[in-house]
């Protein structure tokens, strides 16, 4: 089982965050996608084990990290 993680991109902060209903107590940002990702690979594990009660020392554990930005475009005219 992948637990999924929301990824959003907020433009005003410049920063990307996450969110998931998947694992209870995350909350993670960082100024790239492939930081938030890094850091998501240290905290799911701790979360999972603080609050599912589950050890992913002893199970293969993977995430599905979902991305979402949305950039605003100059249509020329």
């Amino acid at each position: 089982m992948a637990y999924q993680i929301l990824a959003h991109w907020d433009a005003e902060a410049s920063v990307w965050w996450a969110e998931s209903s998947d694992v209870k107590g995350l909350v993670a940002e960082a100024d790239t996608l492939e930081e938030l990702i890094a850091d998501l690979r240290e905290l799911v594990p701790e979360l999972l084990t603080l609050n599912h009660g589950i050890d992913p020392r002893r199970e293969l554990t993977e995430i599905a990290v979902l991305a979402d930005r949305i950039e605003s475009l100059q249509i020329a005219g």
